[in-house]
């Protein structure tokens, strides 16, 4: 039997304006904006809110986006999509490809902002269908790790109800169709963390006068790859990233600093901590080792929090999306590596759920390598943060379907 939840999700997206949302798409895909200045995807959020009836609220946290729907008795929900860009150089060759020099969307946040726009679309149009509360959010940010806690310390819970329960969804490779869920821990924790090396400069053709610091950071990166092989228990994951080193000005001078800028991902505290000790004691040893003349800086910079699924609301989620898309639809892949500023909007411990849409066009998922290995035809494919990452248009319409969905499976009895 067919859950109360599951048929009024069906009956309120039977008539998706696709081609509408599709071309707010192609919009938002065209126009990206890197994290705090999301000034134009905010205000497009904000008029479709306002036309649609909602209690709408700008400038949250800089260019963070809220709507409120009072529907009567109930829970408060709130669905939540992100809205920035990331500094990565288009090669999709989409007609509809960004129009910013350096600028893309990524990772998806465009058509995350278009289902969200959609459901909220869908459930104002059948109010009279639920009771409760509906928050949208509209959240800057993400890909900087600060746009979630500076929308919650700019006052979001004094502007709206704070919410019961937290929703959230998100665009990953994979064959059109599927809908992860992960009861628990479903993304890591990640740090930043940077290491400057001091060195003594001076001319190329005298190093023995100098303390070269690009020969010490380029010890410190192959001995940093030891961490997690080394020093992680096989049962634990973990990622070790070294994502930039910097150093000197011209070929003939030795300089006198190195950078390195790394970036962790663990699924534990303990894990982390370990982590770092090891890289501040990799990173002292190596100075040492190289005689420099002050000891190694190593500053922890940005992080991001674990996602970590309430059981009981994802599964009330999952339960209502295996109704609306069929049985075999819901799969549980287990924990990803990847991070979400997500949960720092449940800024009470509210119970969330968190889960994925996978989106990657039918021909390219075909034409993947692997054969029957699921996992090795998605490492095959274009993922987020690929400069060739573009999701398929058909999913336009299913992911409203999630969100509408997994809203109604609290708001409606």
């Amino acid at each position: 039997m067919t859950s109360a939840a599951a048929r009024t999700a069906l009956d309120l997206t039977a008539d998706l304006p696709v081609p509408d949302l599709e071309d707010l798409y192609r919009d938002l895909h065209r126009h990206p904006e890197l994290s705090g200045r999301e000034h134009r995807t905010a205000a497009r959020f904000a008029e479709r809110l306002r036309k649609a009836g909602y209690d709408t609220i700008e400038g949250i946290g800089g260019t963070g986006v809220a709507g409120v729907l009072r529907g009567g008795d109930g829970p408060v929900v709130l669905l939540r999509a992100d809205m920035d860009a990331l500094p990565v150089q288009e090669l999709t060759g989409l007609p509809y490809a960004s129009g910013t020099p350096g600028v893309m969307h990524a990772c998806g946040h465009d058509l995350h902002m278009t289902w969200l726009t959609g459901a909220a679309d869908a459930l104002a149009a059948g109010r009279d269908a639920w009771s409760g509360t509906l928050v949208v959010v509209g959240q800057p940010a993400e890909e900087s790790g600060g746009g979630a806690a500076a929308m919650v310390a700019d006052g979001l819970y004094a502007r709206v109800p704070r919410p019961d329960v937290l929703l959230g969804q998100h665009a990953v490779p994979g064959p059109v169709g599927l809908y992860p869920h992960v009861p628990g821990l479903i993304m890591s924790a990640t740090t930043d963390v940077d290491i400057v090396v001091h060195g003594r400069g001076g001319h190329g053709s005298r190093p023995e006068t100098t303390v070269d610091p690009v020969v010490t950071a380029a010890y410190l990166v192959t001995r940093l790859q030891t961490v997690v092989s080394r020093e992680v228990a096989p049962r634990e994951s973990a990622v070790l990233t070294v994502g930039r080193i910097e150093a000197g000005t011209a070929a003939n001078v030795i300089p006198s600093t190195a950078r390195i800028s790394l970036n962790l991902r663990t699924q534990s505290e303990a894990v982390r901590d370990r982590m770092v000790a090891a890289i501040r004691r990799i990173a002292e040893g190596e100075c040492l080792a190289a005689g420099c003349p002050r000891e190694p800086e190593v500053t922890l910079g940005g992080s991001y929090p674990l996602t970590v699924n309430d059981a009981e609301t994802d599964r009330r989620v999952a339960d209502v999306h295996r109704e609306v898309f069929g049985e075999a639809t819901v799969i549980d892949p287990g924990p990803a590596m990847g991070s979400e500023d997500f949960s720092r909007l449940a800024a009470d411990g509210q119970p969330y759920a968190y889960w994925f849409v996978t989106t990657t066009p039918a021909e390219i998922w075909d034409a993947a390598p692997g054969g029957d290995d699921l996992l090795a035809r998605l490492d095959a494919l274009p993922s987020n943060h690929s400069p060739h990452f573009a999701p398929d248009l058909s999913v336009v319409g299913p992911g409203v379907r999630t969100l509408v969905s997994g809203a109604l499976s609290h708001l409606v009895r």
